[in-house]
């Protein structure tokens, strides 16, 4: 199980490479409530590489912070590859910095649906790459307590982040 201190290893490394890179971050946090942006803020001088970010548990705030379709929620549901992925491209684009990550799943211990067992998350990525936006999205099915979940997501959600810096 990953711990606080594996937790806020895995955030100072992101800011680091954050910083080294002179890029900015924005997050979209669901079913993780918020527990990136803790631990990015929880690092001192973290305002020169993390802007902020929104939690869109509802699919109300979803579409109204984030910009994700009502035909994507009522196609695919909140946790699926589109949400995520327009997750962080709304993340982008109505927060700014360069790189956006977005997580969004089902951390239990209820709301499993058919192919959606508790455990399921979706991870958006966008950042900005001569004046487009690229994305990148991943899904991992998570074993454990509602606490683990949450912690092995975002766990992963800063692994990616490292990454994406090494990216042009």
């Amino acid at each position: 199980m990953t711990n606080d201190e594996d937790l806020m290893r895995l955030a100072t490394r992101a800011g680091a490479d954050l910083l080294d890179a002179e890029r900015r971050l924005v997050t979209a946090e669901s079913c993780t409530g918020g527990w990136v942006a803790k631990l990015l803020t929880d690092i001192a001088g973290s305002s020169a590489w993390y802007d902020g970010g929104v939690v869109a548990y509802s699919n109300v705030l979803k579409q109204s912070l984030l910009g994700v379709r009502p035909s994507t929620l009522a196609s695919h549901g909140a946790v699926s590859e589109a949400t995520a992925r327009e997750m962080a491209i709304g993340a982008l684009e109505t927060l700014g910095g360069h790189i956006a990550l977005a997580v969004t799943g089902i951390a239990g211990p209820a709301g499993a649906q058919p192919g959606k067992p508790v455990g399921t998350v979706w991870f958006g990525w966008a950042w900005k790459e001569g004046g487009e936006i690229e994305t990148r999205v991943a899904l991992e099915t998570f074993a454990g307590d509602r606490e683990a979940i949450r912690r092995q997501s975002v766990a992963r959600a800063l692994r990616e982040l490292g990454q994406l810096q090494r990216l042009p």
